[in-house]
């Protein structure tokens, strides 16, 4: 059950709906991958909510946020965050983004650096150009057509098989998630995507890029060489995960990233 407070903002155009955690805090916003939403941040938000204002948009063409017949690029979806930003007034907020959210937050990043205090990206989408064209001619578009035109009680069944690790809460909570993605939204997997070392190398903020293990999308030897190209960019590896590293490891992924909001001096003497 959802207990903090949501809201809409008109954005770059269309309605993005958000979760947010409130209070005279840091603010770090907090942006999900492909066919989730806002409320899957639920584990991480929970554990910053005390130090931090904790900001979940739904991107659009998920969860509550508009969902246009087409503008599914990486430039949109980080325009629509920055004009989320600047709408709620936040002050140097942290932006932490997961697979497509990582993406994101980086070409947000590289956007207005003036506008940020930081940078997390967790296994985002740096995929090769070979490896985006595969995807792009996968079957991850029909079958999230046939989960769309099939039942909820079925496809919750075959996720609680899939990811019986998982809490029942967020297994509800991603079902919801997947029944709310538009299948325009998968336009986003249309090739190609940004030079994601050309964005790294731009960036003039402290960030940290944070990889699982062999089942994730970057791996050691890329981030490595990610980390060579600018000195602002950390590495934290938790081999234990796979590519969603903040479902698989919630506990040892909220302390990675813990540790380095305190690195910001956001706060001085705080666990």
């Amino acid at each position: 059950m959802i207990r903090w407070a949501t809201g809409i903002c008109q954005a770059n155009g269309i309605n993005i709906h958000y979760l947010r955690t409130g209070g005279d805090k840091p603010p770090v916003v907090l942006l999900h991958g492909l066919m989730m939403n806002g409320e899957c941040w639920t584990n991480l938000a929970e554990a910053l909510e005390v130090d931090y204002d904790v900001i979940m948009p739904d991107a659009r063409g998920h969860g509550n946020s508009s969902a246009p017949d087409q503008g599914y690029s990486y430039d949109k979806l980080a325009t629509d965050v920055l004009s989320l930003v600047e709408l709620l007034k936040l002050n140097n907020p942290v932006l932490l983004g997961h697979s497509m959210g990582g993406m994101t937050a980086a070409m947000a990043a590289n956007q207005n650096l003036q506008s940020l205090r930081g940078l997390i990206l967790v296994d985002p989408t740096f995929l090769t150009p070979q490896r985006q064209q595969e995807v792009y001619e996968s079957d991850v578009s029909a079958q999230h057509h046939r989960i769309l035109n099939g039942s909820r009680e079925d496809f919750l069944a075959e996720l609680r098989t899939r990811h019986c690790h998982r809490s029942s809460e967020l297994i509800e909570i991603f079902v919801q998630a997947r029944f709310q993605t538009s299948i325009h939204a998968l336009d986003i997997l249309t090739p190609p995507n940004p030079d994601y070392r050309q964005l790294i190398c731009s960036l003039a903020i402290p960030s940290l890029l944070i990889i699982g293990g062999v089942k994730g999308v970057v791996s050691l030897a890329v981030a490595t060489e990610l980390a060579s190209l600018n000195p602002r960019l950390e590495v934290a590896q938790i081999e234990e995960a796979g590519h969603g590293i903040p479902y698989d490891q919630p506990e040892r992924f909220s302390t990675v990233v813990k540790a380095f909001l305190r690195s910001l001096s956001f706060l001085s003497n705080k666990d």
